[in-house]
């Protein structure tokens, strides 16, 4: 599915990303995680394209084809879809008209008929039921006034719409309590599939307590320093990061 090949990225004249080499095969979870400034969101924003990074090596495969070749919006289209740690507030654009624009656009890039507001009003209800998001949140405009519950919430609502086959989810559980972050993770448990992967970024094994991942990866000065099974995380949980640091040095 996702196949990450010798990444190097640099932003002005510091390099973020040094090497980075990871795989993600179809229906698998895997995450990644590190102390601040490892490079991790970096990840996130270089596969979805966000500007300003500059890739100066390596490939980035999506099913095969290299998606660093390819606009943000193509990637998306072809698949990609990225949670944000801090999703933005667009004021003036209703959440509803924002999920029907995207899901349709998505469609018609792959050569889909637009979804009728019927259809799409009971697709909403359905994905939203298990989000615990109610009609009047969705009536507002886009993640204005949201709490971080109901950013996130919001978050997944949109995958669970547009039904990307790689997530990337960059510190999901970022400015969640405990009971929003279990509703969260309810609904993205309910979407993963062997048709789907996912990679999970954060920062605490608490995250995995609820979407327990196949492979765990350490991150640490821009690159994967070690992987594992989920007992992975327990590791760092209980040592920290400073025995992987050393091995990137």
């Amino acid at each position: 599915m996702l196949e990450i090949r010798d990444l190097t990225v640099r932003i002005e004249e510091r390099e973020i990303l040094k090497g980075v080499n990871l795989v993600v095969p179809k229906g698998e979870v895997h995450a990644i995680m590190g102390r601040n400034g490892s490079g991790k969101s970096t990840l996130s924003y270089v596969l979805a394209g966000k500007e300003d990074y500059e890739v100066t090596g390596g490939e980035v495969l999506l099913d095969g084809v290299n998606i660093l070749e390819l606009e943000p919006s193509e990637r998306a289209t072809a698949g990609l879809f990225l949670a944000f740690q801090y999703p933005i507030e667009i004021p003036g654009v209703a959440t509803m008209t924002f999920l029907k624009a995207a899901l349709n656009a998505k469609r018609k890039a792959n050569g889909e008929a637009e979804m009728s507001t019927p259809d799409f009003m009971k697709a909403v209800k359905e994905a939203g039921k298990a989000l615990h998001i109610d009609s009047d949140m969705l009536k507002r405009a886009l993640n204005v006034g949201f709490s971080g519950g109901e950013k996130k919430r919001a978050e997944i609502l949109q995958m669970a719409l547009l039904k990307p086959k790689m997530c990337i989810l960059d510190e999901t559980d970022s400015g969640l309590d405990i009971d929003a972050l279990k509703v969260v993770s309810e609904g993205v448990n309910a979407l993963r599939s062997p048709d789907r992967s996912m990679l999970v970024i954060t920062h605490y094994q608490r995250l995995l307590n609820h979407i327990v991942p196949d492979v765990v990866h350490v991150f640490s000065d821009g690159r994967v320093v070690e992987s594992g099974g989920k007992e992975l995380a327990l590791e760092l949980e209980a040592k920290g990061y400073a025995g992987f640091d050393e091995a990137a040095a």
